[in-house]
């Protein structure tokens, strides 16, 4: 998976899950950090949202339940 594609699928996991509409979510989320995955073997992306409390909360919530299905993405 492309980190491109794991974004469009957090943003729509984000919308049926917390409600809201992608433009804020994109917001919320910022961009995705991609890492080489000879020194990230486990996980090679992170976010850092940038919402409120509440939204920071439900995105890490969603980030914990795609690393476990992606963990590891390509850069596009």
């Amino acid at each position: 998976m492309t980190s491109g594609a794991l974004q469009d699928l957090f943003l729509s996991t984000l919308v049926r899950k917390a409600g809201g509409n992608r433009r804020r979510w994109r917001l919320v989320l910022g961009d995705m950090k991609v890492y080489a995955v000879a020194t990230h073997p486990h996980c090679n992306w992170s976010v850092t949202p940038t919402g409120s409390a509440a939204e920071n909360d439900i995105v890490e919530r969603i980030a914990d339940d795609l690393r476990v299905t992606h963990p590891i993405v390509s850069h596009g």
